[in-house]
């Protein structure tokens, strides 16, 4: 046995001997990708004293890069500097373009800076390295170094590093690179003129774009395509359509990019006709079943409010990957199908396809738009299953899924074990803390951010004077929006004005509040005006109440909730006659009110309800529930506030009304359907009744139970006869 492994040995010996010294029995199996092969062939040689030459350690490495093998690249780097090859420029060169190509932007770095000796290609190699892993500042800084040594860049080193300007966005940078473009007469092969067009539309900067454009002594479709994203990028979508018809009209044939550009353009504002008009344009050119053509175009119509479309064009597909499934999850999910989009996910793992972390933010929300904490746990098991879990994005949305599905304690879990958080991760677990009703906790994570030298930003300040409203926090509420300008270059927003108005009245300074919005250096909205409607209904100040509401039904005649808070006020103050009037002037107008709307998990799945509801399969058993519990609270002295009963009948059926409101019912399946003792969530899309907040306080003491509703304005916690918002909502 020995003798014939001395054999097989000594052969191998000789034939690697007359065979490999030209390299030519590794070539052939690199180009075969026998990656692994070659290599054992080239190691054999360095072990047998053999001297290969420079080519096969290059075409190695070329193979290693083609097939992005980190690891086998590593082994021939160690071998070419076994051999003392490592000072040679081609090598070095190839060496950098394959870390940086497997990945490994540090390896490259460590391997340019050891090179004796760089020329255009090494610069432009490990700045392509740099722009490709989104540093996009480094690969400018090496640009400027590359030139500092006097080697002149070529075609390719400016179109790197006009990519590199593109993602930061760094206009100033990308001005001075288009200079030295001029200057080295590069700026007619069209490549460079289609980039630094794609540079400055990404930089926000259209006209110059536009420019470019416009002096390109030659345009292909890849020119066309990157100034018509630049609108769109822009919102600008009659000028990208325009642009479409030109290129048509020039005879250059849109391809699949043009198609998809223009699809998510049309998305982006709603524009379905015009998308439709694409669609038909589509189906002319041959391209409707192209996948990625397919996906923009459920994405359109979906986004578009079109979601029977867009399942049409799903359902119709002959290949569907994560991007389909996702586009018609997200849907779903827009138009507030959260059941059918997480319907999807589960068809999604049956037929086998991994989701993405654009899936998972998509799910998530769609979970707390559904306040359906099981099933987002369930993500948020898979989501660690898959490794997104440390993804930054999916961890702000999983902090906001849990303080929207009423689970506080997670969403802070989650927070604090982040190994990354961004500006939006501070915000979400703010704007939880705000819908809780917890100022002072949201307060302190503003200071500990601020100590972080995270700086706040406008969608902060909204949250923490938000949450300076809903916790009565009146002064230092009122300091914040004084130095959110002053001190931070923060400048309030409508919504900043609708906080400041909403903590002013939910004090009961209803005369300040008006007094804020009249001094206001912008017009204000419907929102700020029904802002103080809803406290004048609060503390029951007619007189500014029917200001308030005379500024909405202005701006918007359609604003039922204007007239159902008014309504309100002058039942409350004893007016009933002026109930009946605007009741007639609600139905002469049209006004229809939005039918109150709850929804509730159980047993991992979501169950809605809306007012006077029967058609649950269940409802004998909720109505029966909920009779008991009515009588229950008479005997402890519960009594209805009919004031909340917009109908002009009479107090029975006003009765009856409010004992068919949607939170009583899903409070009530609640009940029946969980173990005695766990807590009861529930979601409604309107802000809680006045009654119901009363009932559901007396509810939670009689049964022994924790209720948590997140209405549309906050989270009540109802614990044994209290509400955590202490009745100030």
């Amino acid at each position: 046995m020995a003798s014939g492994q001395t054999q097989s040995g000594g052969g191998l010996k000789s034939r690697v001997s007359d065979s490999l010294g030209n390299g030519e029995n590794v070539s052939k199996p690199c180009q075969e990708r026998r990656l692994k092969e070659a290599l054992h062939l080239v190691e054999l040689m360095v072990q047998q004293n053999i001297q290969a030459p420079i080519s096969t350690y290059a075409c190695l490495l070329k193979g290693c890069t083609r097939r992005k093998a980190l690891a086998e690249g590593r082994r021939v780097h160690a071998l070419i500097v076994q051999r003392g090859l490592d000072s040679n420029i081609i090598l070095g060169n190839a060496l950098v373009n394959m870390y940086a190509k497997c990945g490994s932007v540090l390896d490259a770095r460590q391997v340019f800076d050891s090179m004796p000796e760089h020329d255009v290609f090494s610069w432009t190699t490990v700045i392509s390295a740099y722009a490709s892993h989104s540093q996009g500042e480094e690969a400018i800084n090496l640009y400027q170094q590359m030139q500092q040594t006097g080697i002149l860049p070529n075609r390719v080193s400016f179109v790197v590093v006009l990519k590199a300007c593109a993602r930061i966005p760094a206009l100033k940078q990308g001005k001075q690179v288009h200079s030295d473009i001029i200057k080295s007469g590069f700026e007619s092969d069209v490549i460079v003129g289609n980039t630094l067009v794609d540079m400055y539309a990404k930089c926000g900067c259209i006209e110059r774009a536009l420019l470019v454009f416009n002096n390109m002594h030659k345009r292909d479709v890849v020119s066309w395509n990157a100034m018509i994203a630049g609108y769109a990028q822009q919102s600008l979508v009659k000028e990208a359509l325009g642009l479409y018809g030109n290129m048509k009209e020039e005879c250059v044939q849109p391809n699949n990019v043009t198609y998809v550009v223009l699809l998510k353009a049309c998305a982006s504002v709603a524009a379905l006709e015009i998308g439709k008009q694409l669609h038909s344009d589509i189906i002319k050119s041959g391209f409707e079943s192209n996948v990625i053509i397919e996906n923009a175009l459920v994405d359109m119509y979906a986004k578009c409010g079109c979601i029977e479309d867009a399942r049409q064009i799903f359902n119709n597909m002959h290949e569907r990957d994560v991007v389909s499934l996702t586009a018609m999850i997200a849907g779903y999910a827009q138009q507030g199908l959260g059941k059918e989009a997480l319907a999807l996910y589960k068809q999604m793992k049956q037929e086998g396809v991994q989701p993405n972390s654009v899936t998972y933010v998509v799910l998530l929300k769609a979970c707390a738009s559904l306040a359906a904490l099981e099933q987002g746990k369930q993500l948020h098991s898979d989501i660690i299953k898959s490794g997104f879990h440390s993804d930054v994005i999916v961890g702000n949305t999983l902090v906001d899924m849990y303080a929207k599905c009423l689970c506080l304690e997670d969403a802070r879990r989650v927070f604090n074990n982040m190994h990354q958080r961004n500006v939006v991760s501070w915000n979400a677990m703010i704007a939880g803390y705000a819908q809780h009703g917890l100022g002072k906790d949201a307060l302190a994570l503003l200071e500990r951010m601020q100590r972080e030298n995270i700086k706040p930003n406008q969608v902060t300040y909204v949250s923490v004077l938000s949450a300076c409203s809903h916790s009565g926090i009146v002064d230092k509420g009122r300091h914040l929006f004084d130095s959110m300008r002053r001190d931070h270059g923060v400048a309030p927003t409508m919504d900043h004005y609708a906080c400041m108005v909403d903590l002013l009245g939910r004090a009961g300074r209803l005369a300040d509040a008006e007094d804020f919005i009249v001094k206001m250096p912008i017009q204000p909205n419907a929102v700020v005006w029904m802002t103080l409607l809803g406290a004048a209904r609060n503390h029951c100040h007619l007189e500014i109440g029917r200001r308030a509401f005379d500024c909405v039904v202005k701006l918007e005649p359609e604003n039922a909730a204007a007239y159902v808070l008014l309504s309100n006020i002058y039942e409350a103050v004893g007016r009933r006659d002026e109930v009946a009037k605007l009741r007639k002037e609600m139905n002469d107008a049209g006004v229809k009110k939005v039918p109150g709307c709850s929804w509730i998990e159980v047993g991992n799945q979501v169950h809605a309800f809306v007012a006077g509801d029967a058609s649950h399969p269940q409802s004998k058993e909720i109505r029966a529930e909920l009779d008991r519990l009515v009588g229950l609270m008479k005997e402890v002295g519960y009594m209805p506030d009919l004031s909340f009963v917009l109908h002009d009948v009479d107090d029975e059926k006003k009765e009856n009304a409010l004992f068919g409101h949607s939170e009583k019912l899903a409070i009530s399946f609640g009940l029946i359907s969980t173990p005695p003792g766990t807590p009861i969530r529930i979601k409604k899309n309107l802000r809680i009744c006045g009654d119901c907040h009363n009932a559901t306080k007396i509810i939670s003491k009689l049964v022994k139970r924790e209720i948590i509703a997140r209405d549309a304005n906050r989270v009540h916690h109802f614990t044994d006869g209290f509400c955590s918002c202490g009745d100030y909502w």
